[in-house]
């Protein structure tokens, strides 16, 4: 899988995305400018010490991610879409791309995409989630489609053992 995100601006939410993306196997893209700098310490701390095993790849632009991606089956997550993530399928190469945390994704863009565009339900006194919370939703919804491949799907005990 892969998350896009377009333009963040708030280097925790990046580097709660990053942890995730470490997590589960998944390449992050980030579409410049960024709201920060990739060495700032927030950035670091929500991402731990797995940011040196992130697959990061950075844009200049959305024009450039679509150069090096040509391919791509871009997925829009914005609150302007008419249907929901949880109903469409999504395939094990597919890009899930998420806007700035003030704005996101502009409507420029946006229009190209109608049909892949997708939104989380939610009431309507919200503005938005949490951008790092969305993407986890989404994310975890797109590997639960793929069964977890080649996640662990079990865990043990550190000091006892789970009862037979």
């Amino acid at each position: 899988m892969n998350i896009v995100l377009h333009q963040p601006e708030i280097p925790a939410n990046t580097g709660n995305i990053g942890r995730t993306c470490v997590a589960t196997g998944t390449v992050l893209h980030l579409i410049e400018p960024l709201g920060f700098r990739i060495g700032e310490k927030e950035l670091k701390r929500a991402g731990m010490d797995y940011w040196k095993d992130l697959d990061v790849r950075r844009y200049m632009n959305f024009e450039e991610f679509l150069e090096k991606n040509p391919n791509a089956k871009i997925w829009m997550a914005t609150t302007k879409a008419k249907q929901v993530y949880s109903d469409v399928k999504f395939g094990p190469d597919d890009y899930i791309m998420f806007g700035k945390e003030s704005a996101g994704i502009p409507e420029e863009i946006l229009v190209d995409y109608e049909d892949s565009c997708i939104r989380i339900p939610m009431l309507d006194q919200i503005r938005s989630l949490n951008l790092s919370n969305s993407v986890a939703i989404v994310l975890y919804e797109a590997l639960r489609q793929q069964n977890y491949e080649s996640m662990q799907l079990a865990g043990e005990l550190h000091r006892l053992h789970w009862k037979e």
